[in-house]
């Protein structure tokens, strides 16, 4: 593996780490998951954030190597630490799913890593924050609706259909049945069944 990295970073002339990872990804498409894993092992060894990322996933998924999502949740941290937008978003899920530390604490840390995330346009902390500000113990809707708003733009339909939900229940946003129908319409033109349940309803 060392020398097809070698060998690619001298036809792209590109950082061996970058080659390894592109390695990984190539053996992860044909199927061979355990050399795609150690490609992006060597690579996250090597400080390379996409790997780090990537080993995470084979960790979360057990794909190459055994399921071990403390393992995952260090390869996550390690990405969210170099800026990684979708391992910020995962390493949050981590942190409020199994981490280590106080509630509290992981609780902030989370947030902090999601509201990140979402900035840089991972429209899935974008849906979950949405849905964690409207649900928490402390409700603050309107910051929910723009997150739910957010997710929706970027064309997730479970979004949409909480969007839905908010016009017509008034949550974060002045009551308008127009409006509610129009969001659960477009969610269930995206294949949303609850949005379509409740067109029906």
């Amino acid at each position: 593996l060392e020398e097809a990295a070698f060998q690619l970073q001298q036809i792209f002339r590109i950082d061996i780490s970058i080659a390894l990872n592109i390695l990984g990804t190539e053996s992860m498409r044909a199927g061979h998951c355990r050399v795609a894993f150690t490609c992006f092992k060597l690579a996250a060894d090597r400080g390379y954030s996409k790997a780090q990322f990537n080993v995470g996933l084979c960790y979360e998924h057990g794909r190459g190597t055994e399921k071990d999502l403390e393992k995952a949740g260090f390869y996550y941290c390690q990405a969210a630490s170099s800026r990684h937008p979708m391992a910020q978003y995962r390493y949050a899920r981590y942190l409020l799913q199994h981490g280590p530390g106080s509630p509290w604490d992981r609780h902030h840390k989370a947030v902090a890593l999601l509201e990140q995330a979402a900035g840089a346009g991972i429209t899935e902390a974008q849906a979950y924050l949405g849905v964690f500000y409207m649900r928490g113990l402390q409700p603050q809707e309107k910051r929910g609706l723009k997150y739910l708003l957010q997710a929706a733009n970027s064309g997730d339909a479970q979004s949409r259909f909480h969007v839905g939900v908010c016009y017509e229940q008034g949550l974060g946003v002045q009551r308008d049945l127009a409006e509610a129908l129009r969001h659960y319409r477009q969610s269930a033109a995206m294949g949303n069944r609850q949005a379509r349940d409740r067109l029906q309803a």
